[in-house]
């Protein structure tokens, strides 16, 4: 699984017909300090994510293995959105907050 947070949309209106009922994010692999690494990548959305949204995905054949995503042709999903996390008991994001500590 990977930090990212979800940057924008994707709207295809041509897609596979297997694909036909789901949406697409544009994510940004993150730290844990939040700040951004990596390329940024189109994943399904399985867990309803919105823009600005931090959430865990997976790719590869792990992606192809939700309720959602089950022998459909794609590389990435979303699974999660984030509520918090913590490193050595110190809190680096909550969802909801404003500011990070």
């Amino acid at each position: 699984m990977v930090l990212a947070k979800v940057v924008g949309t994707v709207v295809a209106t041509r897609k596979e017909s297997s694909m036909e009922s789901l949406r697409f994010m544009l994510v940004q692999p993150v730290n844990v300090e939040g700040q951004p690494t990596g390329a940024q990548v189109v994943a399904v959305d399985a867990v309803g994510s919105g823009p600005g949204e931090y959430v865990l995905y997976a790719s590869g054949s792990s992606a192809r293995q939700t309720v959602v995503t089950d022998k459909r042709p794609c590389d990435a999903v979303i699974m999660a959105i984030v509520d918090s996390w913590e490193i050595d008991g110190v809190t680096k994001y909550h969802k909801g907050e404003s500011e990070r500590t």
